[in-house]
């Protein structure tokens, strides 16, 4: 059975006194479920606070961002996928929209990051989307294969044998409180998933689970996460509150088993 992946994505929000308060109220109305998996992706400055408060629980934590290449080295102001590791990270969301638009990520840096996260044995939140511009044009799907083919041009090996997760954010839904329709999201994941088994091959493509982004709420997550490709959320602003970061998880648990 598949399991659904629910995602935090704090963005720069909450400062590192902050995080015990949040998982402690989050984890009284967090309620484990073999059926859904929970991770939180938080600030660098905020990952030691997550590995002291949620060790012993179900909940992973992962970080925003990696450096391209090294380990270490002179990179002043990069953080490595070793210092990640030793944080007891699982997962990097590698290619947000905002690191792309804002901070001129390419598809090849993407690449390189992916490269990375891969070899050390991290699971990468592969993030993918069009702009406003791109889809009045037409062009979403072209501009997500693209994305997919450059992103993980020449890792098809770690792809395959190793666990991925890949989002979907149409950049017009970040933060802006319109979300893509449940039949919009759901074109795009199954472009994704015929992408992926063509290829990487149908056992590949079935065990890569798919994220959708983009105003993510409670009053919305159940119609999303019901549809057949659409296999978790990556939630921003939803889940900087202990109650509806849950409230989203429950509503992947409330779903019914996917194969």
């Amino acid at each position: 059975m598949k399991s659904y992946v629910i995602a935090a994505n704090w963005k720069m929000y909450k400062t590192p006194s902050q995080v015990q308060g949040f998982v402690s109220d989050f984890l009284k109305l967090y309620t484990p479920s073999d059926s859904t998996d929970a991770i939180i992706c938080a600030p660098f400055t905020h990952l030691d606070r997550l590995q002291s408060a949620l060790k012993g629980s179900e909940v992973k934590w992962g970080a925003q961002n990696v450096y391209t290449k090294a380990e270490e080295g002179a990179f002043t102001g990069e953080i490595s996928v070793l210092m990640l590791s030793d944080l007891g990270c699982s997962h990097v969301i590698v290619g947000h929209s905002e690191r792309r638009q804002l901070f001129f990520e390419t598809n090849e840096t993407i690449n390189q990051k992916l490269n990375t996260v891969f070899k050390a044995q991290l699971t990468p939140i592969f993030c993918v989307g069009e702009t406003l511009q791109e889809r009045g044009q037409n062009q979403t799907l072209q501009v997500i294969q693209k994305q997919l083919e450059e992103g993980l041009k020449g890792l098809e090996s770690f792809a395959k044998t190793q666990p991925l997760i890949i989002a979907y954010e149409p950049v017009w839904a970040i933060g802006t409180g319109k979300v893509a329709t449940p039949a919009q999201a759901q074109e795009v994941h199954a472009s994704i998933r015929q992408w992926l088994v063509t290829h990487l091959g149908e056992q590949a493509a079935k065990a890569i689970r798919l994220q959708y982004g983009g105003s993510v709420k409670p009053d919305n997550a159940a119609e999303l996460l019901s549809m057949p490709d659409i296999d978790g959320a990556l939630v921003g602003g939803a889940s900087l509150d202990p109650a509806s970061f849950k409230a989203i998880l429950e509503a992947a648990v409330n779903q019914p088993a996917r194969a």
